[in-house]
């Protein structure tokens, strides 16, 4: 009775016993089996975005995203954009007791059990974010010149 009793003010004092705490903390919050995709940080830092994480994020979305909050926003808002145009719902996750090399993770709260999450360097190199085209005075000029000698 006293064990119980122990157990449960411990509860009260520290929270919920986790499992796989230290998993945790490197996966953003989440658990390695529940992962679809990871990016470390630097690869979240890359101008560009990765083609893979773009995929996943429309083949997987009912998948909740999760994003460094150590890193600044500036580096991975345009996987906020791309979540946003696949209605994905993401999470910003700030550690301050620790720092993680895990830049992004997109991850369902069940098991799936996926063997390869990481995204190689190399294997695809982040594509340009797309961006509406600003026109200058050249670029005008060029497309009637262009559509008059036709």
């Amino acid at each position: 009775m006293s064990k119980n009793v122990d157990d449960y003010i411990q509860q009260g004092i520290y929270g919920k016993k986790q499992t796989k705490p230290d998993e945790r903390r490197k996966f953003l919050g989440t658990l390695r089996e529940r992962i679809v995709i990871v990016l470390t940080q630097s690869q979240v830092r890359e101008s560009g975005m990765y083609i893979q994480v773009e995929e996943a994020l429309k083949e997987n979305q009912k998948a909740h995203l999760y994003l460094n909050g150590n890193m600044s926003y500036g580096e991975f808002s345009k996987y906020i954009k791309a979540a946003g145009d696949y209605k994905v719902e993401y999470t910003i996750v700030t550690n301050k007791d620790h720092n993680s090399e895990i830049g992004l993770v997109l991850a369902y709260d069940y098991a799936i059990d996926k063997e390869e999450i990481y995204v190689q360097k190399g294997t695809g190199k982040p594509q340009q974010v797309k961006s509406k085209e600003k026109k200058g005075v050249f670029t005008i000029f060029s497309n009637v010149f262009k559509r008059r000698s036709r």
